[in-house]
């Protein structure tokens, strides 16, 4: 809370003195904020999806790929807490002691596991200028020794910027039944595996529980949503009807696989504009598609074929969408 010099009047009598509520008042977006939804999916390869080429089904994502931009120069991590620092606060991995997951931290600069509080992470800046922060799925920005329930929750999503979180706070969780964090506390899954839990499923109804919770209560309050899936990093568990539906599709092997998702389909690349009135084909050069595809790596080829638990959560994402902004 910025400080302010008090504006009111004090005097010995209440009935002559004037209150200041203003430096107490919390803070108010500006008129026209746009509502976010920021979704990871972890460890997938771009060429994994039909909008660059690859032959993952993702049509949501490809009407935003269409009226959207699409990059063609990738910088990666590697690794899942890296990874998320930067995407989180904009800083690199080593600014964030974060050169290594959280599990492989050590006491040294660049590699502690903590992200210092004052490089400042998107949902705290944001919550300060007047939003509603939720963090749904995958945190790993913990350390291990400050993920039990007794630990400080300095590093936790309420402690760095979210109001209210729904997910896990390692590295990877058993998609049937996930240790799961409500807030600052654990809390059971809604329902079992046999009565139609996955945990994909799970993240996108309480995403858009938290988003109707705050239209409900202020419409005008806009708000973001950080939805980071456990798919497609390990434990790969898929359900059945999706194993069904991509079986055989990927038997021909890596290397031919590659090959032919070198270049995404021309109806993905055709028209589309960009902020600076290029369009996206001009962008999506044969040589540059090729570019953009040839820096998946082998262990993300290899998990997002035995897993295709993104695909049926599309759908079901796109109705946290923003409605009114």
């Amino acid at each position: 809370m910025a400080k302010r010099r008090f504006r009111g009047v004090i005097n010995t009598d209440v009935r002559d003195s004037v209150p200041d509520w203003a430096p107490y008042k919390a803070p108010v977006a500006k008129e026209g904020s746009p509502n976010i939804l920021y979704v990871v999916v972890d460890d997938t390869g771009i060429a994994a999806w039909d909008c660059f080429g690859g032959l993952i089904e993702v049509p949501n994502i490809g009407r935003l790929a269409k009226s959207g931009l699409r990059f063609t120069n990738w910088h990666t991590t590697a690794l899942c807490s890296p990874t998320r620092s930067c995407l989180l606060t904009g800083r690199d991995a080593t600014r964030n002691g974060m050169a290594n997951i959280t599990e492989g931290s050590q006491g040294f600069p660049g590699l502690s596991g903590y992200i210092p509080p004052e490089n400042g992470m998107i949902s705290e800046i944001l919550r300060d200028a007047g939003y509603a922060t939720i963090g749904i799925g995958k945190w790993h920005l913990t350390p291990t020794d400050e993920q039990a329930a007794s630990s400080t929750k300095r590093t936790w999503p309420l402690g760095r910027g979210f109001e209210r979180f729904y997910g896990f706070l390692g590295a990877e969780t058993n998609q049937w039944y996930p240790d799961l964090v409500l807030d600052n506390g654990a809390i059971g899954q809604p329902k079992v595996p046999e009565e139609g839990y996955h945990l994909s499923a799970d993240l996108c109804d309480r995403a858009i529980q938290f988003i109707s919770d705050v239209q409900i209560t202020d419409p005008d309050k806009p708000w973001l949503c950080y939805l980071a899936f456990g798919a497609n990093h390990a434990p790969h568990q898929v359900p059945q009807e999706w194993i069904d539906k991509y079986r055989g599709k990927f038997d021909m092997g890596y290397e031919k696989y590659r090959s032919s998702s070198s270049a995404p389909s021309s109806r993905w690349c055709s028209s589309s504009p960009t902020p600076r009135g290029r369009s996206i084909s001009r962008s999506c050069t044969p040589r540059r598609r090729s570019a953009a595809c040839s820096i998946i790596s082998r262990r993300a080829i290899s998990s997002t074929t035995r897993s295709w638990s993104s695909a049926p959560t599309t759908a079901r994402a796109a109705r946290a969408a923003p409605t009114g902004r």
